[in-house]
């Protein structure tokens, strides 16, 4: 291998100032941050504001944003019509014990775009979406066994969590997300892999009596944003409603891929769908939708629902008005532009790492992309799992972008905003190609 090699561009930057913040932070936070996924190299790097799709850190140095608060921020920073429209909500209110029109009208929205929803309840986060979905299919089914796909993310709920770092040796059994976390989890979660659509067949044959809902994103985005391929989704709708078996569709990242979400855009066939990130207008959002007689178990007329929820912030008003702005300037044609400049990312990438004969590949869809380590875009969650000699390249690789005015998150995988040009495209391939340039002739004629 070639990382002891591999070259980065002026690092490490002076950065006083998130210096600064850091060490305070490490007073009053368990080590110095509040969010285990912020990226730390060494430190870091604490930003002051944004507007369009740049940001300003603490020193003042522009970067172009290519994390937008890990996909949620489409519309970029400062989105004009988001500002107004919580500008006049913040002078009526900010929340209240009972609802408001804003609720029904973002929910509204939904349901007329995705086709599989039908009705909606509002949570405050991706996590709590997916984890109501799945209470909400416990209930239906009167069943407890969940089937998830190694590596895909699904939020901190325990049942979500577990078997995202794979399966117990020779077993489905999930690995458990914690110390302490109760083994009788490990009994309620089979965790199968990503377009293998003979072993879920199989898994599901063989458990059917016990499960509740297949949890599937249709491109799982931890897992190195994997295509689902040809005839995988199909198997895992039609033999769930063989068993009667429900599924999840998780697009609280994905919902981003189209008008109509990723569920519509690759054929399946969902019972449920969370949402997230992109409904929230850059406010704390998450909802769950799906089948009326599915959705019931929240609640008909004046019965006890089989399932209880509520949340003092869920439904805000501030949140479902920034969401419905938001929603409403992501029309077909906005969804058309970010599709054709997503392409022009990932086309223009694979082009500057074949023209280097470098060992890089590049996936995704829509507006987002991901830059792998390796020739071959990975086909199965094992394959996005980096060893310790591939981390090295892509830290030095996320290093030189932010040394060239980009914020690049660690990974590469990466999305872009309504606000980003051919030209900030142009220039995220720049980057790249003077990264691969710098390193070609040590490195990369060497594999």
């Amino acid at each position: 291998m070639f990382t002891d090699k591999v070259q980065g561009s002026g690092w490490p930057a002076v950065r006083a100032r998130s210096t600064h913040l850091f060490r305070r932070g490490n007073h009053v936070f368990p080590a110095g941050l509040t969010r285990s996924t912020v990226e730390k190299d060494p430190i870091p790097i604490y930003l002051t504001r944004g507007e369009g799709a740049h940001v300003w850190d603490a020193d003042g140095n522009r970067l172009l944003d290519l994390n937008n608060n890990f996909t949620t921020l489409i519309h970029g920073h400062a989105f004009e019509p988001v500002i107004e429209a919580v500008g006049r909500m913040l002078k009526m209110g900010t929340c209240f014990a009972n609802p408001t029109e804003h609720e029904i009208a973002l929910a509204e929205l939904l349901v007329s775009r995705i086709p599989a929803i039908k009705q909606v309840r509002f949570v405050n986060s991706g996590t709590e979406a997916v984890m109501f979905a799945i209470k909400a299919a416990r209930a239906y089914t009167r069943r407890s066994t969940i089937v998830r796909f190694v590596g895909a993310y699904h939020g901190a709920y325990d049942w979500a969590e577990a078997g995202q770092g794979g399966a117990m040796t020779g077993s489905h059994r999930p690995k458990l997300p914690y110390p302490g976390a109760p083994q009788t989890i490990a009994d309620d979660v089979l965790v199968l892999n990503f377009n293998d659509a003979a072993g879920v067949e199989q898994a599901i044959k063989s458990r059917a009596e016990d499960i509740a809902a297949i949890l599937i994103d249709p491109m799982p985005s931890r897992a190195g944003l994997l295509h689902p391929a040809p005839g995988f989704v199909a198997t895992v709708s039609a033999v769930a409603r063989e068993y009667g078996v429900l599924v999840i569709a998780d697009e609280v990242l994905n919902l981003r891929q189209g008008f109509a979400g990723a569920s519509a855009r690759y054929g399946l066939e969902p019972d449920l769908i969370t949402a997230g990130k992109i409904i929230g207008g850059g406010f704390p959002i998450g909802a769950i939708g799906g089948r009326a007689d599915v959705m019931a178990v929240f609640g008909v007329d004046n019965k006890a629902p089989l399932v209880s929820q509520g949340g003092t912030f869920s439904a805000n008003p501030v949140s479902m008005i920034a969401g419905k702005a938001a929603m409403d300037a992501l029309t077909i044609e906005a969804f058309d532009r970010l599709e054709r400049l997503g392409d022009r990312a990932r086309t223009g990438l694979t082009d500057a790492a074949l023209k280097r004969n470098a060992p890089f590949s590049v996936s995704g869809a829509a507006s987002l992309f991901r830059i792998h380590p390796g020739k071959v875009a990975p086909a199965s969650s094992g394959g996005a799992t980096m060893p310790a000699e591939e981390a090295v390249i892509m830290r030095a690789l996320s290093r030189h972008f932010l040394a060239s005015g980009i914020l690049l998150p660690f990974g590469a995988a990466a999305c872009l905003s309504t606000p980003m040009t051919d030209a900030d495209v142009d220039t995220v391939i720049a980057t790249f190609d003077d990264f691969l340039e710098k390193n070609s002739r040590t490195a990369w004629e060497r594999q």
